[in-house]
């Protein structure tokens, strides 16, 4: 990736970068907890519904925490 410049920073560039982090984050997160349900027999569908084990329950706080900041960055609204 190119460095940033000031003029970058000044029109969004860093929000923009930090939201695409966070978005290249939040996806292997959650592949990682889907995979891990799916793996223990759960359907990730449900991944609301279920009393996790530790290690999930993890994951799950993880990804959770990820959306929560997405959806609080300004311009694009989170998916």
């Amino acid at each position: 990736m190119f460095p940033m410049t000031d003029s970058d920073e000044s029109s969004g560039g860093a929000e923009e970068y930090r939201r695409t982090r966070l978005e290249e984050k939040l996806r292997i997160v959650d592949q990682q907890l889907r995979s891990e349900l799916r793996a223990r027999g759960f359907d990730p569908d449900q991944d609301d519904n279920l009393a996790l084990t530790a290690p999930l329950a993890k994951l799950y706080s993880e990804r959770e925490e990820l959306r929560e900041e997405l959806e609080s960055l300004p311009g694009k609204s989170g998916k």
